[in-house]
């Protein structure tokens, strides 16, 4: 299996009420990913232990994004067709296979400049532009997608160089299940093997 995420798990939540405008809710979006997108490059830093990083990481992936939403869509029409203790499995091991496999990876961007571009609406959600800034000078472009459910802003995906991240992994993971006959089971063994290879 390839790229999950990319950038994409950093981290952001927001509160605001149902009756705040949209302009409103954009800029307070704007200043929780330039926070809290700060902190965690920080905590991705090389003074941050492998262990201390992948605690963070993985409490932040469970706080800040829709976890449940984005497995659903990556499952795609196989979601309708695994049991319910399929998609609770499977929603367990792909949190858990984000977070392993993108607290390493993520850790080459650790401690370089993070900024916030803008924030533009988009339908119910709020697409919340931003870069990091590398050390030769080169720019990494990453676009959050958050949503606000009760209050509390979820991110639902990330493009970063204007590839989706759930897009990217639902063709990954649509793959794999045709290739096993239509069936969820093989996704999930391989997902079992990889998170615990990684422990």
């Amino acid at each position: 299996m390839r790229r999950l995420l990319s950038l994409g798990t950093l981290v952001l939540i927001a509160v605001v009420g149902a009756a705040v405008p949209r302009d409103a809710a954009a800029q307070d979006a704007t200043a929780f990913v330039r926070t809290l997108g700060t902190e965690a490059i920080q905590v991705l830093g090389p003074s941050v232990s492998p262990a201390q990083r992948l605690a963070r990481f993985r409490q932040l992936f469970h706080d800040d994004f829709d976890v449940a939403g984005i497995g659903r869509f990556v499952l795609g029409r196989y979601w309708n067709t695994a049991t319910p203790p399929q998609q609770q499995e499977f929603l367990q091991l792909f949190q858990e296979y984000v977070v392993q496999a993108y607290t390493s990876r993520l850790a080459q961007y650790g401690g370089e400049p993070f900024r916030v571009t803008g924030a533009r609406p988009a339908g119910d959600e709020v697409i919340v532009g931003s870069e990091v800034v590398r050390a030769g000078g080169s720019r990494v472009q990453i676009d959050w997608y958050l949503i606000n459910r009760g209050g509390q802003f979820k991110i639902t995906d990330v493009y970063v160089g204007g590839v989706s991240m759930k897009v990217t992994q639902r063709d990954e993971f649509a793959a794999i299940i045709q290739h096993d006959g239509g069936r969820i089971d093989g996704l999930i063994a391989r997902l079992r093997q990889k998170t615990a290879l990684a422990q």
